[in-house]
């Protein structure tokens, strides 16, 4: 008996021990779901801290005469972000001489503009009345692209920014076109742009005060096809000049990747010497890399780039067109085409001038959306979901200042910032929104997504999603389930200690059937001892 106990003693202790193990297996899946549902909850409530700085804001595009003395050159740079830019610098980023229209008469040109506070502007100012800035005596008219390179830090971090604004040049005045034997220089033309509106008068393209690039011409002064213009008698004669006054497309945007046709206006500024036999050859100068074969930013669609021309009365007007591609990999700008013309005058002389054509090319942004994830897929008034998707720019070309936000007459939610994404980036949008009205089945949502371009000009998308909210839950209902715990991202208690008790009821269970079956053993051989001793006694008796 002393050993049947000790081993029915010995076999509940090693159930209890069991079931402490588990116990002490769950305990930690607990704590690490409840500090994960904690951590969760604090990322969410971050706020996006950021900085953006542009430049030129509310200032018109200067102009600089050449051989001019500018005492002041200024530009401001503002911090559209919602934190303080500290210890903020710019320079210019001059790569070549030739793209700083000022004389280069000091080592360095950065100026320190300190700290600019949120929402704030601040000017940094290049010149003086007693050291100014020299306009070169060489610039040709055109525009000059100013890139600068902004370094700035939060307190913490250190960040570098690249910018760029544009000036407008205006070269030195050219002699009278009939003065003959002159073939030096050339012409700027004001004349029409590729989208009808008046030119910048330079073959690279302006900004105008919106951000838009237009187009321009320029004209050289024609050459004496075998020496220079005019000849043997270039003092008497008069050179009969053909300039490009302006040109338009068709459509008057041109896109990467679609066929325009270019129509160039034409005008013979000789009052008395007609031209004819006229042949014009476009040519677009080779763009690409070094990692891709170079083609031109424009090819003719007939395979053709001459065209030919009768001839032009004296001080008559004619225009000429062709049709070209441009190619679909080019990124948002003006791209020049250069036109050559040959031509005779009454005499048979025969002449060639050059002109230059600046084209803007519009490359629209690309974009797609992932699937619009939300959690969870129904919610009950007052309730808060999570809808989260990917942003995939496809495109060529880079969008700034990406904002998304959700919109639907029965949830409200706030604007998400994204920021800049490059071609190829991918943005995250992942939002919390509130349900404030029932619907009665699946409601249609919208998620609106803003971006500007290079220029500052705003776009805006939509994609459209299904919501479903449900009524809220009655009073007694939320009374009723506020002792019991989240379930988020771990086992609940009331599984634990069900789990518990099905351990220790199993244990005791198995306990007792081994002890009734222990007894019965017992029994059985006590029974059997006893008929043995019965049977001896009736043996003896006889």
């Amino acid at each position: 008996m002393r050993e049947h106990r000790k081993m029915t003693l010995k076999r509940i202790g090693i159930g209890i021990l069991c079931m402490v193990f588990v116990l002490s297996m769950l305990a930690p899946l607990v704590a690490f779901a409840e500090e994960k549902t904690e951590s969760g909850s604090q990322v969410s409530k971050r706020e996006l801290a950021y900085i953006q700085i542009s430049v030129g804001d509310g200032q018109e595009t200067p102009v600089f005469k050449a051989g001019q003395k500018v005492s002041e050159f200024r530009i401001n740079v503002k911090n559209n972000g919602n934190v303080d830019a500290h210890n903020v610098r710019i320079e210019p980023d001059i790569k070549n001489a030739s793209d700083w229209p000022f004389e280069l008469d000091k080592l360095n040109y950065e100026k320190e503009l300190s700290t600019i506070k949120s929402g704030g502007q601040t000017a940094a100012v290049w010149g003086s009345e007693e050291k100014p800035l020299i306009v070169r005596g060489d610039v040709t008219g055109k525009s000059y692209k100013l890139e600068f390179k902004i370094s700035y830090d939060d307190g913490e971090k250190s960040y570098e920014t690249d910018k760029y604004v544009f000036v407008k040049t205006t070269a030195k005045e050219k002699p009278s076109e009939n003065q003959g034997g002159n073939a030096n220089g050339g012409e700027i033309n004001n004349g029409n742009t590729g989208n009808g509106s008046g030119g910048s008068g330079n073959a690279q393209g302006t900004p105008d005060d919106s951000g838009a690039v237009f187009g321009g011409v320029y004209t050289s002064d024609p050459v004496m096809a075998g020496g220079s213009a005019g000849g043997a008698d270039a003092s008497s004669a008069s050179v009969p000049r053909v300039i490009v006054t302006g040109f338009n497309t068709e459509p008057a945007e041109v896109r990467a990747g679609s066929n325009f046709k270019l129509i160039v206006h034409l005008k013979n500024t000789s009052s008395k010497t007609a031209v004819s036999n006229m042949l014009f050859d476009m040519q677009a100068p080779s763009s690409g890399s070094e990692g891709a074969a170079e083609a031109p930013a424009f090819l003719p669609a007939s395979g053709s780039s001459s065209v030919y021309l009768d001839g032009i009365s004296a001080g008559g007007t004619s225009d000429i067109s062709i049709e070209l591609n441009a190619r679909a990999d080019l990124v948002k700008k003006p791209y020049s085409i250069s036109m050559s013309m040959k031509y005779e005058d009454s005499s048979a002389a025969q002449y060639e001038a050059q002109s230059s054509l600046a084209i803007p090319v519009i490359q629209d942004a690309r974009f797609e959306f992932s699937k619009i994830e939300i959690a969870p897929e129904t919610v009950a008034v007052g309730e808060e979901a999570n809808i989260s998707c990917s942003l995939y720019n496809l495109g060529r070309v880079k969008m700034y200042n990406v904002k998304a936000r959700f919109e639907g007459k029965m949830i409200e939610s706030d604007e998400q910032f994204i920021g800049n994404l490059d071609s190829g980036a991918t943005g995250m949008i992942d939002a919390i929104v509130t349900a404030k009205e029932e619907t009665m089945d699946n409601t249609e949502c919208k998620l609106i997504l803003t971006y500007e371009d290079d220029a500052g000009n705003v776009s805006t998308a939509e994609e459209k999603f299904d919501l479903t909210v449900m009524p809220m839950s009655d009073a007694g209902d939320l009374d009723a389930m506020a002792d019991i715990p989240e379930e988020q991202g771990g086992l609940p208690i009331g599984m634990i200690l069900a789990a518990a008790v099905v351990v220790i009821v199993a244990v005791a269970v198995a306990i007792v059937l081994i002890m009734k079956r222990k007894k019965a053993k017992r029994l059985e051989a006590e029974e059997e001892e006893l008929f043995d001793e019965v049977e001896r006694s009736a043996e003896d008796e006889r």
